[in-house]
């Protein structure tokens, strides 16, 4: 289960958030969304579960817990939308 976890310290890194994530479940994966141009967390990631059933205590247990002083907000992922390619095109 894939799930979306918002509202994170810009000073949390991948270990803090799983092993707050681990107290429900296996974690596969921690992905901390980063600009691009700075390398600084833009304050969200996604974290996958290895089964649903830890995703969905991990979302009931964590979602308006405080973390690093910032209350999360955890939810099961969307999935990701198509997005158009690059614009250009355009004649002179």
């Amino acid at each position: 289960m894939n799930i979306y976890v918002g509202n994170l310290s810009f000073d949390s890194n991948e270990s803090d958030v799983e092993n707050v994530f681990g107290e429900f479940g296996e974690v596969k994966s921690v992905n901390i969304i980063k600009d691009r141009d700075t390398g600084r967390s833009r304050g969200f990631c996604f974290v996958e579960m290895a089964s649903a059933e830890a995703g969905a205590s991990a979302i009931e247990g964590l979602d308006q817990k405080e973390m690093d002083g910032r209350s999360l907000t955890v939810n099961e992922a969307k999935p990701r939308e198509q997005r158009s390619g690059g614009g250009g095109g355009g004649r002179w």
